[in-house]
């Protein structure tokens, strides 16, 4: 389900795309996956692509985080997606938590 995920995103044209395998790390998901977009419009807009994709092929999602698309987060169940912006990405340094550096590109973005 991830490559399916990564292909959404880089469709979308998301940016610092992330995979974090939490197998073992966590009971709430088998992966998270990080991303950005440049305006609350495109994050927003890359939600909206992965519930309906991600629909298409019979995977249920949540969002939360809509209308104000600072950060949104899909929950695929076994994977996990927070997109933010940049500013907001950063602020909250999800990366950090689990043990990975922010990708230099976000960085002071």
């Amino acid at each position: 389900m991830c490559t399916l995920i990564q292909k959404i995103l880089d469709d979308k044209k998301a940016e610092n795309i992330v995979i974090l395998n939490l197998i073992g790390k966590t009971s709430i998901t088998d992966y998270m996956i990080i991303a950005s977009g440049q305006s609350s419009r495109q994050v927003g807009s890359i939600a909206e692509a992965l519930q309906l994709e991600l629909k298409s092929h019979d995977i249920n999602t949540a969002i939360e985080g809509v209308p104000q698309c600072d950060w949104v987060l899909v929950d695929a169940i076994d994977v996990i997606i927070h997109i933010f912006k940049p500013e907001v990405r950063e602020f909250y340094n999800l990366e950090k938590m689990w043990g990975v550096d922010l990708p230099k590109a976000s960085v002071g973005s």
